[in-house]
């Protein structure tokens, strides 16, 4: 219950109160909360104190107001800073999420002009697409195009790519992604292919971040082209 006596005014105790529900598990993603007026008979507090707190709630992300339904619990939303190098599975781990992926291709193909300069390829070498969806806690968040020189990295086509792509990398070809080089941010409005893959609808918002990854002894590893659910994800600029 909330305290009538307290310092800390009664939006901020009942915002704090479901805020902490939602990240300790009770309360959990599409789980639809109380009304106002329930919430106000059930803390013995005005609806207006009620309306301040669901507020904020909406406002930071942790809740939704869904027109003639309600307020849900909103899809918990993977932070992580936008200079700093982080692969997905540790972005996923640092947020008390579990990731995991599903291949959806792995295909030898011609790079593009802009693509052979990034990866520094031979003029007889070709790219190896790996394009997976990344799900956190089973919900998609990301479809990953990563593009790897052929020549060097041809051993990732009889690999288990559904778990960590940079794990067996260090395992087995003793190659550590380590930094990005240049990165860019974007966004974007979900296509066929996205919408069919990351269970969208047409025009949703997404980031599109491409970047090139370098490994320990900076040689480029793989130029990434991903494409992320805008309500999935916070980026930090410090």
């Amino acid at each position: 219950m909330l305290k009538q006596d307290n310092k800390i005014p009664l939006y901020v105790q009942l915002k704090e109160s479901i805020r902490g529900s939602i990240l300790n598990g009770q309360l959990k993603y599409g789980d639809q909360i109380p009304t106002e007026l329930e919430l106000s008979e059930e803390y013995k507090i005005s609806r207006i104190t009620v309306r301040k707190a669901i507020l904020e709630l909406v406002e930071e992300g942790y809740l939704v107001k869904k027109q003639g339904k309600g307020t849900f619990v909103n899809k918990q939303k993977i932070e992580r800073k936008i200079e700093h190098f982080l692969s997905f599975s540790d972005a996923c781990k640092a947020n008390g999420l579990k990731a995991s992926s599903k291949v959806i291709k792995k295909e030898i193909i011609q790079p593009s002009i802009k693509d052979k300069e990034r990866l520094q390829l031979e003029d007889d070498d070709a790219v190896l697409l790996i394009q997976r969806v990344r799900y956190a806690d089973e919900s998609a968040i990301m479809l990953e195009n990563n593009y790897f020189s052929y020549k060097t990295f041809h051993s990732l086509l009889n690999e288990d790519l559904n778990g960590s792509v940079y794990k067996i990398l260090e395992e087995k070809l003793n190659i550590k992604p380590s930094h990005s080089g240049e990165l860019t941010l974007e966004i974007v409005r979900a296509n066929e292919e996205e919408v069919n893959l990351l269970n969208t609808a047409t025009g949703e918002p997404l980031f599109y971040m491409e970047c090139t990854v370098f490994d320990q002894n900076e040689r480029p590893v793989h130029v990434g082209k991903q494409y992320i659910m805008g309500d999935s994800y916070k980026f930090n600029l410090k």
